[in-house]
């Protein structure tokens, strides 16, 4: 998957109450999603260097917020 580094950017820049939104009653805390979303940022998108775990937290809450604005 081809990532869009600019919609990456403004999706933990300008959607955080989108993050908070999917990310509510999981578990998980939106500071995770946002931090997985900074790292692929700050590595061009690059998915390869993600943890299994953070593959789990782009699969489960990053690429559906990436997908609905596609």
């Amino acid at each position: 998957m081809k990532i869009d580094l600019r919609r990456l950017d403004y999706l933990i820049t300008r959607q955080i109450d989108d993050i908070e939104m999917i990310v509510a009653g999981t578990g998980y805390l939106p500071r995770t999603v946002i931090g997985v979303a900074t790292f692929l940022l700050d590595n061009e998108g690059n998915i390869d260097l993600l943890t299994s775990k953070q593959q789990v937290t782009f699969e489960r809450f990053i690429k559906p917020l990436l997908e609905v604005s596609s």
